[in-house]
């Protein structure tokens, strides 16, 4: 993981750049309840390639991080929450769920399957 330093007036914020297989490893191993910040920032600026100020593999691998987020939710492994943190400024939070029982396949098997094409 990236340690990224943030400048928050006079203080410095140290927080952790995390991947989508770093989320996908969190997922596959907390308990019902956990959460975890995934993102600090403005989420669909930080992405967008035409007004995010990250460098391109950092907004390349934060909008990865987002599909995983979202991906996750969407199969009922993690609840995601926001949390305003100041003006245009949010923490963007995975709560773990409980897990799925039915599910045969592990964990991280069906967070690494590439989507089915509609």
């Amino acid at each position: 993981m990236l340690m990224v330093a943030a400048d928050h007036g006079k203080r410095r914020e140290v927080t952790p750049r995390l991947t989508d297989i770093d989320l996908c490893a969190w997922i596959a191993q907390a308990e019902a309840g956990t959460r975890l910040e995934y993102h600090r920032g403005f989420l669909g600026i930080d992405i967008t390639p035409v007004i995010s100020l990250l460098p391109e593999a950092e907004r390349c691998q934060l909008a990865a991080l987002g599909r995983a987020a979202f991906g996750a939710c969407e199969m009922g492994l993690v609840h995601l929450v926001q949390e305003r943190a100041g003006p245009d400024r949010f923490a963007y939070i995975a709560i773990a769920r409980p897990t799925p029982k039915a599910a045969a396949a592990s964990l991280s098997e069906l967070l690494l399957a590439e989507p089915e094409a509609a």
